[in-house]
């Protein structure tokens, strides 16, 4: 005979499915037990579990009518931030308890928890969500969005979603043209600022202007052209004054000559030389006049040392050495006491008529050149006070320019930021106007909350399957733990692996027969009585369920 092992060492042997059905079948009501509790578990919570019904709607976000090119919208947020400002005030607890004690839900809770819990409950059972299309097999978002609300009455239910709907849409009329009205408001003060602060430039500026006229950096350039316009016409003006002198100086000698013909005829000379001397002398006038206005018109054109100059004063000086000779002569020779009386025929007393004319329409051309001088002396100093006036100006224009620079750079800072916030003004009055006619981006009810006809909770036969199956695993459990902690022998392969021994043969288990009968009408008694309580509490909740449903 071989020895025995020691009981600590000897490790189990492997198991087949003759061994895993021995199990199932030793262990059964550890495995069905636990099963069969879980399922009326699982059906008395299903059916004890209130409905709650589903009701959806979906709003479509509308764009503006106008487009966006033509009159920007005031609002610059996504729609998508907007529809999430609007659900925290759709939310908001004054408006959930104004929906709450309106339509008299959570009565049950209500009485249970304060009011927090309770709105925070109905915040988890009211559902905002994106509307998303599949296209190409991608999940494409569109301008619309999903309110849904979730209640054991399906009437209330439906009733709550169309007034979350609602203040969805007057909250984004609301808020639209709040935003909208608020930023008209906004660019409007700004715009009046600008505007003020605009024209307390323009009067700064203006009073530079009116205190600095003809002296600004802006008009230097105005100014040398007219300086220069000044000179050409004081230059031109001294031309025409040496002309008229010229004209003057001419028409008094000729003047000079006519009186002295005209006094040659009234004197009783008769000797041909005073005749010839007088006749020389006025030649020589005529010469000394016409000579002096041709060196006056040098003088304007060259300098007094040219010798076109010198050589005319010389020749000049030449002829009045000559006159003075002549004149000289004329004084030595000394007149009669009584001068003879001359008579005058009528030639020469009509020569003394046309002289006598000639000398007074001479003296008339003399008064009229010097009215004419007197004009051209008096706009000759009008001019040169006005070429030392803008010299003045001119030299003046550099020490303001700093200042007038930093006017004008105000004033177009000014300017761009008054055009800037008229044009937003605008802009914003236009989009102002379009919100509230009616025609900007407007949210429009798509699909009415809808009436649910089936619960969406709970899953009744998720809920049982699921009980079913954990029941099962927990019975599984047990009767492996049993397995596990039984260490007797159960058949022959268990005798031959834990022994090593030959089995010659085998002796069954003699039990008195009333003792297994009576385990046997336990067992069956214990098990009546489980299904019997089981099957009564699943029919009343299914009772329960059905007779309490609206």
């Amino acid at each position: 005979m071989l020895p025995t092992q020691d009981a600590l060492t000897i490790s189990r042997r492997s198991l087949d499915v003759e061994d895993y059905i021995d199990i199932v079948r030793r262990h059964k009501g550890w495995i069905v037990g636990p099963m069969f509790a879980a399922v009326v578990v699982s059906v008395v919570v299903a059916f004890m579990w209130p409905d709650s019904y589903l009701s959806e709607s979906i709003v479509q976000v509308v764009p503006p009518q106008v487009p966006e090119r033509y009159v920007p919208s005031n609002i610059n947020s996504e729609m998508s931030q907007r529809i999430n400002q609007m659900a925290q005030t759709v939310q908001s607890r004054a408006n959930l308890v104004t929906i709450i004690q309106g339509n008299n839900l959570y009565r049950g809770e209500l009485q249970r928890q304060p009011m927090e819990d309770v709105l925070e409950g109905m915040r988890k059972d009211i559902k905002i969500s994106p509307v998303v299309s599949l296209q190409q097999g991608a999940r494409q978002p569109i301008s619309a969005f999903r309110v849904s609300f979730e209640y054991s009455n399906r009437q209330v239910a439906q009733k709550v979603t169309q007034e979350l709907v609602r203040g969805f849409i007057d909250e984004n009329i609301r808020s639209l043209s709040t935003q909208s009205t608020a930023t008209t408001e906004f660019l409007k003060e700004q715009w009046e600022v600008a505007r003020k602060t605009l024209a307390e430039i323009e009067n700064r500026m203006t009073q530079f202007r009116l205190r600095n006229a003809g002296r600004l950096p802006d008009e230097l350039q105005a100014n040398l052209t007219t300086l220069r316009t000044l000179e050409q016409q004081l230059s031109g003006s001294n031309e025409a004054i040496s002309r008229i002198g010229q004209t003057k100086l001419l028409l008094e000698s000729q003047i000079r000559v006519y009186r002295e013909q005209l006094a040659a005829l009234n004197q009783p000379v008769d000797q041909m030389a005073m005749q010839a001397k007088s006749e020389r002398l006025t030649q020589l006038e005529r010469e000394i006049g016409a000579l002096e206005a041709g060196i006056a018109a040098l003088r304007e054109r060259y300098t007094a040392t040219h010798p076109d100059v010198n050589r005319a004063e010389a020749q000049l000086a030449m002829l009045k050495s000559r006159r003075d000779g002549l004149l000289k002569a004329e004084q030595e020779v000394k007149p009669t006491d009584e001068p003879p009386v001359r008579r005058l025929n009528p030639e020469q007393m009509r020569g003394a008529r046309e002289l006598e004319g000639a000398i007074s329409a001479i003296q008339s051309r003399i008064q009229a050149a010097e009215l004419e001088l007197e004009e051209r002396t008096k706009s000759q100093r009008q001019l040169i006070a006005l070429i030392d006036q803008y010299n003045k100006r001119i030299q003046s224009s550099p020490l303001m320019e700093r200042e007038y620079s930093d006017l004008t750079r105000d004033f177009n800072q000014a300017k761009a930021k008054y055009d800037e916030l008229n044009a937003k003004k605008a802009q914003s009055e236009a989009a102002t106007s379009l919100e509230n006619r009616g025609q900007g981006e407007r949210l429009q009810l798509l699909d009415p909350a809808s009436l649910p006809e089936t619960p969406t909770k709970p899953k009744r036969l998720m809920i049982i399957g699921a009980g079913a199956g954990l029941g099962l695993l927990l019975g599984i459990f047990a009767a492996g733990a049993r397995e596990m902690k039984d260490t007797s022998l159960k058949n022959l392969k268990d005798a031959r692996a834990y022994t090593n021994l030959p089995v010659l043969g085998t002796i069954p288990l003699l039990e008195n027969d009333l003792v297994v009968r009576r385990k046997r009408r336990v067992a069956w008694l214990a098990w009546s009585a489980a299904s019997i309580l089981g099957i009564l509490a699943m029919s009343s909740s299914v009772y329960f369920y059905y007779a309490t449903k609206v």
